[in-house]
């Protein structure tokens, strides 16, 4: 696969990976994990599946003795055990729990779990990321600048948010506060948490939905600063003037990414 798709799979990952999380709850709190979701991910990633008795493993391919193997409960367990070993302390047999030393592995699997929930979930991440190559040289920051470029001239929403996603992975852009969010706009840059509570935000990119207009202010902005923060939103409305405009916007991006490359 290309550098773009990699990228574009990464993200993928990533909101998978949040998803999940999301998903998780206390012992006691009643909330099941989204197994589904779950699924998703493994597919994405190097485990293979395996149902042993009523438990859905999947086994780590790369692991040569296949010890490391996740149960999809609402635990998400890692162990580094068997599959059989597994099935014995989740699901026994009547015959089973008749001896003393099966009855001690079922109470207390402890020594066999490498990681739970949150953990598994970023092992899981990993393990899907890994198997991305991810590297790139400037010709492909070039090709994601002109298909940003060529979407915003052709009014294609969906290409346009696309390239504006790849280059918030890549320059490590945030979704923005409270205090600069608009409905049917598309609104990223960086962000900074200070001391006291205070946020900063920018540079930021503003995209019109609904419009296909795309801006940029080439500005650090605080939260705390209403007159500024009004500016934002007066520059979205186009009210105020902003730093750059339409396909140098994608420039500006670009060239951000590579300075970074150097």
């Amino acid at each position: 696969m290309s550098f773009k798709e990699n990228l574009l799979k990464k993200i993928e990952i990533d909101k998978l990976a949040k998803k999940v999380t999301g998903s998780l709850g206390t012992p006691d709190s009643g909330r099941r994990i989204d197994k589904e979701t779950v699924r998703h991910l493994l597919e994405m990633g190097p485990r293979k599946f395996r149902k042993e008795r009523d438990n859905d493993l999947y086994v780590l391919e790369t692991d040569p003795r296949e010890n490391n193997i996740l149960v999809l409960d609402n635990e998400l367990a890692i162990y580094t055990t068997t599959a059989e070993d597994i099935a014995l302390r989740k699901s026994p047999t009547v015959k089973e729990m008749i001896s003393i030393r099966n009855v001690i592995r079922i109470l207390s699997d402890s020594d066999v779990i490498i990681s739970k929930k949150e953990d598994s979930v970023k092992t899981i991440q990993k393990e899907c990321t890994d198997m991305l190559d991810l590297s790139f040289d400037e010709s492909d920051i070039d090709a994601i600048e002109k298909d940003g470029q060529a979407s915003l001239e052709g009014g294609y929403t969906d290409g346009v948010i696309e390239s504006l996603s790849l280059f918030a992975e890549l320059l490590k852009y945030a979704p923005p506060p409270k205090a600069f969010r608009m409905s049917n706009y598309k609104i990223i840059g960086v962000l900074t948490q200070k001391d006291g509570g205070e946020k900063r935000f920018g540079p930021l990119v503003i995209y019109s939905i609904i419009h296909n207009v795309i801006k940029l202010i080439d500005d650090q902005i605080s939260t705390l600063d209403k007159e500024k923060t009004e500016f934002v939103h007066k520059v979205a409305m186009g009210k105020e003037k902003a730093s750059k405009e339409g396909t140098e916007v994608f420039r500006y991006l670009r060239d951000a990414v590579v300075r970074q490359m150097r």
